[in-house]
Order: C-alpha cells, then structure tokens, then sequence
C-alpha cells in the first residue's frame, strides 16, 4: 500500500455505482450540514492535482511510481462522469510507462464474456461488433463513449482485459437468499465473501434507507434489519467477484514476472478500503494502490486520511459532454416477472424523473408488451426527443401508468 487504511470507523457520504450506491453523497452531505455556517471548504484537491489524503499535496510522478510497486492497483470513477474516465486513461498510461506488464480488469463486463474482450484485444472485431456482442447497452447501459477510450487503449498496447463482475441474477439471488440460500453449482465458482467490518455496515445503512421501499420508519431500520443484511450480502458478493478475478489475473501472469493488475470499477468498490481491497485482504493480496477522482464540489471534511491512497482534482458532472447516440431512459434492468425489471434508476434521468423505482417491472412502452431486452432498446431508442413515452408499470401488486417524458434537443 501507498498509504496503510486506516480509521475505518470513519463513515463516508460519497456516491456510488452499482446496486442503489451512487446517488446519495450530495443529500447525505447537505442534510448534516447545520443553517447559518458557512459553505464547506471545496478546494482541498486542486485542478489536475494528486493530494494524498494524510499527508497533503504530492507529484504525479511519485503517486505513479509508488502505485506501480503494488501488485493491484485500483481506479474509481463515478460511472457517468467523464472527466473520470479522461483521469483513468491518463493513470494508465502512466502506470503503463512504469510496469507494461500489465492486465486491465473491468467492473462493466460479466464474467462470461471474457472470450470476446479476448478477441477484441486481439484485434477481430469491430467497435460495433465488440459493442454488440458483450450486449453493453442491457449489461452496463452507459454511453459507451465514455469507457471506448480505455478499451482502444488496452487493444492498442496488447493489453489484457478481465471481466471482473457476476451476473446481475446472481446479485439479486444473494441479496434475496444470503449466500448459502444459493445452490453451489449457482453461485459462478465464486466463495464466501469475508463478514463487513462495522464501519462499512455504518456507512451502508444510511445509503439504504435512503431508498428503502417498504412503508416503515427510516429511522426503524438498523444493522440488524434482515433486508439490510440481504442488501449487504448482495453488495459484498459484488465486491468478492471483482477481488477473486483481480486476483486470478495476478497467479494467472506469464511466470516470468508477475503483471501490475489495474482494477477499474465505481468509486464505492474502492473507497476507505471496505469493499474490493478488503476482499482482497482476505484473499491474501496485501499490496494494493487505491486512487480516486476527486470533484472540485466534494467537501473537504470528506478527505480524511484512509478514503484512498491519494485523490486527483477534476471537474464534477454537470452534463454528458457527447451528443448522446440515441435517447437514454437512464436504468439499469433484466427481463423477467412479465416485463423489464428494474435494478437501479439512474440519477437524474429520464427514469427517475418520471418517478419510475427500483424493482419496478415495466409491462408495455406504447402500448407494446416488452418480451426481451431488443424490445426495450428498440423503443426507447426510435423515441422522438420532445415526446412522452407511456409506461404500464407493475409495482408490488399494484398496475400503474407512469409517462415518461423525453426532452426536446437543445438548439
């Protein structure tokens, strides 16, 4: 490690993707902070600067060098924002530079996919075809502009991709039945994730009740609530998924020389130490590097010593800078119980401000029964921008219509 974790009873309000943990930090931020005090200080991580969280300021050049000499290293990002993928691909680079023995491990592709970033890697297929045939847009479903980049980069240098993640089944399976609620043969060879530390379940439990769906009080909910342990399952698997393949990359190097795995995954899996490198812990790796993007809004009180190794100044989101290649509903989904079900509504999109919830099952879009993913993808996609889309919607056991409603393009 760079810098040993420490003060893991810290609990952090920071957003994440994957699983209802992104969406949170700025609520959790401004509901403690008291009226008639000044704005939190926000220029701790200047501009295109490294500051390490203990011990302040430090160069590209030693955050890099000192990265390098870890056997995994791990890039944050928040999954829409794309000043953070410009700052992954320029860590790479860096980090290329130093050790090109190298293997880029993704959170975004399940594991059975592996063959086909092995072949773009190698050269045989196309953008489209790569594209098409890891079916991103129902298997991660973010404009893949953002993330082509690192894949060109990776092909372009002979660099190994792994896919680090599970299917999203399995996922909702652990959350629904606790890991050995799960058959053996079901679970993708994957083992028992190590129990939380209590600082992890104190920096969940608020992020849970935030989108609690049943009707209690939130404030009724504790770590011992047995849904909030289900959730915990589901997110711990997530997190022991990505250590195992992280791992697996570093036995299955050439012989010669042990290769410097890079771990590109959402902030949440990385932060303080509680999610992947606490599995991989567990797993045995001690030597890992945890780097994040810090946004120029984030309040310095949250830059304590142990979010990560160190941090590197960039631009907040504000809005998707391509020129979207189709229109986006904004969630994440699988088919199943008669429709799309939904696993997570993106913040600050068409979905949610349609109040379209996780879990929901949408039924029909224009009146057309949805029967597989192309459905979905097609009808949002041929959907005029400026128009209202109606949804029948199954929530718990009750029907409603929901009308989603797709701006107009900006002049």
């Amino acid at each position: 490690m760079i810098i040993k974790m420490t003060n893991l009873n810290l609990i952090l309000k920071n957003g994440f993707a994957g699983l209802l943990l992104l969406v949170v930090a700025t609520q959790l931020a401004v509901a403690q902070t008291k009226p008639l005090k000044k704005p939190a200080q926000t220029n701790c991580v200047p501009l295109g600067s490294w500051v390490a969280p203990d011990s302040g300021q430090v160069t590209n050049r030693d955050v890099i060098a000192r990265a390098a000499k870890n056997s995994v290293v791990l890039l944050g990002e928040t999954h829409i924002n794309a000043d953070h993928h410009r700052w992954q691909l320029q860590t790479l680079s860096a980090l290329y530079a130093e050790r090109p023995n190298m293997v880029i491990g993704f959170e975004m592709f399940p594991r059975r996919v592996q063959d086909v970033l092995d072949r773009w890697v190698a050269g045989e297929l196309t953008e489209k075809e790569f594209l098409r045939v890891v079916e991103w847009g129902r298997v991660w479903n973010t404009d893949a502009n953002l993330y082509l980049p690192l894949f060109h980069f990776a092909r372009m240098n002979n660099i190994p991709m792994v896919a680090l993640n599970i299917e999203k089944k399995l996922r909702r399976q652990v959350a629904e039945k606790g890991f050995n609620g799960v058959p053996v043969e079901h679970r993708e060879g994957l083992t028992r994730p190590a129990d939380p530390s209590q600082a992890y379940l104190d920096y969940l439990l608020p992020i849970y009740k935030q989108h609690d769906r049943k009707e209690m009080k939130k404030g009724d909910i504790g770590n011992d609530d047995p849904d909030f342990r289900r959730f915990i399952a589901g997110q711990q698997l997530w997190d022991r998924a990505m250590a195992e393949m992280l791992k697996k990359a570093l036995v299955n190097g050439d012989g010669i020389e042990q290769p410097l795995v890079v771990g590109v995954m959402g902030s949440g899996h990385v932060i303080h130490g509680f999610g992947v490198p606490h599995q991989l812990n567990d797993l045995g790796v001690k030597e890992i590097a945890s780097l994040l993007p810090w946004d120029q809004n984030r309040s310095c009180k949250l830059l304590v010593a142990g979010v990560a190794d160190a941090v590197f100044g960039v631009l907040p989101h504000i809005s998707n800078p391509f020129e979207p290649q189709h229109q986006r509903l904004g969630i994440r989904f699988e088919m199943g119980r008669g429709g799309a079900v939904i696993l997570q509504v993106e913040k600050d999109s068409i979905a949610e401000q349609s109040n379209l919830q996780d879990s929901d099952v949408i039924l029909e879009m224009a009146g057309m029964p949805l029967k597989n993913t192309e459905d979905v993808v097609a009808i949002v996609k041929r959907h005029a921008p400026g128009t209202w889309l109606p949804l029948k919607v199954m929530r718990g056991q009750q029907e409603i219509e929901i009308i989603a409603k797709f701006p107009a393009l900006k002049k």
